[in-house]
């Protein structure tokens, strides 16, 4: 089953009295449960693809199918409604709040998904728990270590139990040992069944996804299933408090 389908999306952007096409025609399907990554130098439309597929944005032409909705022309409140539901974001800055505690960061989505304070607490600690950080549940971001933040940031994307975790550059601000650690979280989050899709220009992190899509100018240079899937080895990493 796709949970991803797109036909001949195109993006363009006016600038001044140049048109600049950051997408070009891109047709994709995207089965639930997989793992992808997004590669491809800057300029590639690798971020502009991933705003259509995390609804940030919509396409100029083309249609986009997510987990069977039409969501190419609808506007910013229905977009904002689909995101909520059906979509995790897990940034390179974590955007977390910094006055909010690890729990309140959490909870945050299921604000706007109508729970109530007792729910919210409850799904939120156990996000935590799922990756490892209950124990961190009262502490704020500048209490935390870059990789705890970026534990926070995939607890908060998954609390609301979304069809997909879209991480964008999400090893980009981390050091190599803690990059194996969110790595292999991802590996765990990928285990469970749900479909991970990440943007990066890293190619040793996007060895880690079973499939690799590569674009460049506009348009995708190749679209490969990963035979070497690489897999997380911490025990060959020095240790670090992340």
């Amino acid at each position: 089953m796709n949970i991803i389908e797109t036909s001949q999306i195109a993006k363009r952007y006016v600038m001044g009295t140049e048109v600049v096409e950051a997408l070009k025609s891109i047709t994709i399907q995207i089965k639930k449960g997989e793992y992808v990554a997004f590669m491809g130098p800057s300029g590639s439309g690798k971020s502009t693809l991933m705003n259509i597929v995390g609804c940030l944005d919509t396409p100029t032409s083309g249609h986009y199918i997510l987990n069977n909705q039409d969501v190419s022309r609808m506007g910013e409140n229905d977009l904002a409604e689909v995101r909520n539901k059906e979509i995790g974001f897990v940034f390179q800055t974590f955007n977390l709040l910094p006055r909010q505690t690890s729990l309140e960061n959490v909870a945050l989505p299921l604000i706007y998904a109508g729970y109530n304070k007792a729910d919210r607490t409850e799904k939120a600690m156990l996000a935590l728990k799922n990756v490892g950080l209950e124990n961190r549940a009262h502490h704020r971001p500048n209490e935390l270590s870059g990789g705890q933040r970026q534990r926070v940031a995939v607890a908060r994307a998954l609390v609301n139990d979304p069809s997909i975790l879209l991480a964008d550059e999400p090893t980009g601000n981390l050091d190599t040992r803690t990059s194996y650690e969110i790595m292999d979280l991802f590996d765990q989050i990928h285990s469970k069944g749900n479909t991970v899709i990440m943007v990066t220009h890293e190619e040793d992190i996007a060895e880690y996804a079973h499939r690799i899509i590569r674009l460049r100018d506009g348009l995708i240079e190749t679209d490969r299933i990963n035979p070497n899937v690489r897999k997380v080895n911490l025990l060959m990493q020095p240790a670090t408090n992340s």
